[in-house]
Protein backbone atom coordinates (compact mmCIF):
# COMPACT_ATOMS: atom_id res chain seq x y z
CA UNK A 1 0.00 0.00 0.00
CA UNK A 2 1.38 3.68 -1.06
CA UNK A 3 0.30 7.09 -0.45
CA UNK A 4 -0.26 10.23 -1.92
CA UNK A 5 -2.15 13.16 0.02
CA UNK A 6 -5.47 11.40 0.50
CA UNK A 7 -5.66 8.84 -2.20
CA UNK A 8 -3.86 5.25 -1.28
CA UNK A 9 -2.66 2.40 -4.06
CA UNK A 10 -3.98 -0.69 -2.66
CA UNK A 11 -1.44 -3.50 -4.09
CA UNK A 12 -3.30 -6.76 -5.50
CA UNK A 13 -3.16 -9.84 -4.42
CA UNK A 14 -0.10 -12.56 -5.45
CA UNK A 15 -3.04 -15.06 -6.76
CA UNK A 16 -2.79 -12.93 -10.33
CA UNK A 17 -7.03 -12.11 -9.75
CA UNK A 18 -6.52 -8.34 -8.32
CA UNK A 19 -5.91 -5.61 -10.93
CA UNK A 20 -2.43 -4.93 -9.20
CA UNK A 21 -3.06 -1.43 -8.18
CA UNK A 22 -5.96 0.49 -7.77
CA UNK A 23 -6.37 3.88 -6.25
CA UNK A 24 -8.59 4.99 -3.43
CA UNK A 25 -9.19 8.38 -2.58
CA UNK A 26 -10.22 8.43 1.30
CA UNK A 27 -12.58 10.88 2.12
CA UNK A 28 -12.82 11.88 5.53
CA UNK A 29 -14.87 13.54 7.12
CA UNK A 30 -14.80 13.30 10.44
CA UNK A 31 -12.67 16.14 11.51
CA UNK A 32 -12.23 15.69 15.39
CA UNK A 33 -14.81 13.54 16.51
CA UNK A 34 -14.26 11.32 19.23
CA UNK A 35 -14.48 7.20 18.77
CA UNK A 36 -15.00 4.99 21.60
CA UNK A 37 -12.37 2.05 21.13
CA UNK A 38 -15.06 -0.38 20.22
CA UNK A 39 -16.03 1.86 17.42
CA UNK A 40 -12.91 2.77 16.09
CA UNK A 41 -11.94 -0.93 16.06
CA UNK A 42 -14.83 -2.26 14.24
CA UNK A 43 -14.95 0.60 11.91
CA UNK A 44 -11.13 -0.25 11.23
CA UNK A 45 -11.75 -4.33 10.11
CA UNK A 46 -14.80 -3.36 8.17
CA UNK A 47 -12.28 -0.89 5.93
CA UNK A 48 -9.53 -3.09 6.44
CA UNK A 49 -11.45 -6.27 4.91
CA UNK A 50 -13.33 -4.27 2.30
CA UNK A 51 -10.00 -2.72 0.96
CA UNK A 52 -8.87 -6.74 0.81
CA UNK A 53 -11.53 -7.95 -0.77
CA UNK A 54 -11.40 -4.88 -3.41
CA UNK A 55 -7.25 -5.93 -3.65
CA UNK A 56 -7.76 -9.52 -4.59
CA UNK A 57 -11.19 -9.98 -6.19
CA UNK A 58 -13.12 -6.23 -7.81
CA UNK A 59 -10.53 -5.74 -10.44
CA UNK A 60 -11.54 -1.86 -10.35
CA UNK A 61 -10.03 1.02 -11.52
CA UNK A 62 -10.35 3.37 -8.94
CA UNK A 63 -12.38 3.08 -5.16
CA UNK A 64 -13.50 5.71 -2.52
CA UNK A 65 -13.11 5.29 1.00
CA UNK A 66 -15.57 7.32 2.66
CA UNK A 67 -16.01 8.45 6.42
CA UNK A 68 -18.35 10.23 8.32
CA UNK A 69 -20.55 11.28 11.60
CA UNK A 70 -23.78 12.47 12.59
CA UNK A 71 -24.32 13.01 16.13
CA UNK A 72 -24.79 9.41 17.19
CA UNK A 73 -23.29 7.59 14.06
CA UNK A 74 -20.14 6.83 12.58
CA UNK A 75 -20.86 6.29 9.06
CA UNK A 76 -18.25 4.28 6.76
CA UNK A 77 -18.60 3.08 3.02
CA UNK A 78 -15.98 1.12 0.61
CA UNK A 79 -17.25 2.04 -3.10
CA UNK A 80 -15.75 0.78 -5.98
CA UNK A 81 -15.97 0.49 -9.72
CA UNK A 82 -15.03 -3.14 -9.99
CA UNK A 83 -16.75 -6.37 -11.63
CA UNK A 84 -19.39 -6.05 -8.76
CA UNK A 85 -20.83 -9.80 -7.28
CA UNK A 86 -19.72 -10.43 -3.80
CA UNK A 87 -21.05 -12.47 -1.58
CA UNK A 88 -22.18 -10.87 1.22
CA UNK A 89 -22.54 -14.42 3.16
CA UNK A 90 -19.38 -15.18 2.12
CA UNK A 91 -16.72 -16.07 5.09
CA UNK A 92 -15.27 -12.26 5.15
CA UNK A 93 -18.29 -10.43 4.18
CA UNK A 94 -20.11 -12.49 6.64
CA UNK A 95 -17.76 -12.10 9.46
CA UNK A 96 -17.90 -8.58 9.29
CA UNK A 97 -21.48 -8.48 9.55
CA UNK A 98 -21.19 -10.34 13.14
CA UNK A 99 -18.25 -7.96 14.23
CA UNK A 100 -20.78 -4.98 13.31
CA UNK A 101 -23.50 -6.13 14.75
CA UNK A 102 -21.41 -6.86 18.33
CA UNK A 103 -21.23 -3.25 18.58
CA UNK A 104 -25.18 -2.48 17.81
CA UNK A 105 -24.25 -1.58 14.04
CA UNK A 106 -25.45 -2.01 10.66
CA UNK A 107 -23.57 -4.03 7.75
CA UNK A 108 -24.54 -3.47 4.05
CA UNK A 109 -23.41 -4.71 0.95
CA UNK A 110 -25.17 -4.03 -2.37
CA UNK A 111 -23.07 -5.81 -6.06
CA UNK A 112 -24.60 -6.51 -8.39
CA UNK A 113 -22.34 -7.88 -10.85
CA UNK A 114 -20.52 -5.35 -13.34
CA UNK A 115 -21.75 -2.56 -11.27
CA UNK A 116 -18.76 -2.56 -8.93
CA UNK A 117 -19.86 -2.69 -4.82
CA UNK A 118 -20.45 -0.62 -1.77
CA UNK A 119 -20.01 -1.78 1.89
CA UNK A 120 -21.57 0.24 4.35
CA UNK A 121 -21.57 0.33 7.94
CA UNK A 122 -23.42 2.48 10.36
CA UNK A 123 -21.86 2.13 13.92
CA UNK A 124 -23.37 3.96 17.36
CA UNK A 125 -20.92 6.20 18.12
CA UNK A 126 -21.99 5.48 22.15
CA UNK A 127 -19.62 2.90 22.33
CA UNK A 128 -21.81 0.15 22.93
Amino acid sequence: MQTTGNTILITGGTSGIGLGLAPVTVQDGLADTPLPPPIGLTAYYVAIEALANLAKHARAGAARLELSADADVLHLRVVDDGVGGADPAGGGLSGLRERVRAVDGDLRVNSAPGAGTVIEAHLPLDGR
